[in-house]
């Protein structure tokens, strides 16, 4: 099974369309979790996770631990906020390191893909921070895939004048954003598309070979 998670706090954006395409293309069985409805604290260094890997907060992220124990593979995407990960994002991938004490790495070999989306296309700091946690659980990277994201100053209902956003910075000042103005959707990001396809398209078919392998 793959675990797609989108960490992104709207249900409905770049972020999330971005990792059910991929989940899709895989041809796999996949479960999604968007985590925009979830309550996620972040790690509280209490350290009762060390004897037996299993965090003791109890909050919307232990089932999410769950899944990722079950899953073989794990999408995980998440947006740009102030040059880090939105803080959803951050505290659910903070809260994995109840599964690396004593020696023993409970995410290890299972495989993993992260989609960061930023104003930038050419920024890997995302992809490059979720691949961090993936890395400090042992996981094997398989990609790594950057989209524009679609900046809130374009829909918040200042932009047009408002010197320390994105509208402003783009166009100068403007009366009215005309559809000409906004940024690429999902639907329009050709080559995101395509390299998001294509990694879904290899992750499907190393978890097929491995079932292959051991049957």
């Amino acid at each position: 099974m793959i675990l797609g998670i989108s960490g992104s706090g709207r249900p409905d954006g770049i972020t999330s369309q971005s990792v059910k395409f991929l989940l899709e293309a895989t041809g796999e069985n996949y479960h999604y979790i968007s985590l925009s409805d979830k309550k996620i604290n972040g790690c509280i260094g209490c350290l009762h996770c060390a004897e037996d890997a299993t965090c003791k907060q109890k909050d919307d992220w232990n089932e999410i631990g769950e899944k990722m124990l079950k899953a073989d593979a794990i999408v995980f995407g998440a947006p740009n906020y102030y040059n880090n990960l939105n803080a959803l994002a951050h505290a659910c991938l903070e809260r994995t390191f109840c599964f690396r004490h004593r020696e023993t790495f409970k995410l290890a070999g299972n495989l993993g893909i992260a989609i960061g989306v930023d104003d930038s296309k050419e920024d890997p700091l995302i992809t490059e921070l979720i691949t961090k946690y993936m890395k400090s659980n042992h996981m094997a990277i398989v990609d790594e895939i950057q989209l524009k994201g679609y900046s809130q100053c374009y829909t918040c209902g200042y932009g047009e004048n408002c010197a320390a956003g994105n509208v402003v910075k783009d166009h100068g000042f403007i009366e009215k954003i005309q559809e000409w103005h906004l940024p690429q959707d999902f639907s329009e990001q050709n080559k995101g598309i395509y390299e998001l396809h294509k990694a879904g398209k290899i992750l499907g078919s190393i978890l097929r070979n491995q079932k292959n392998e051991g049957s």
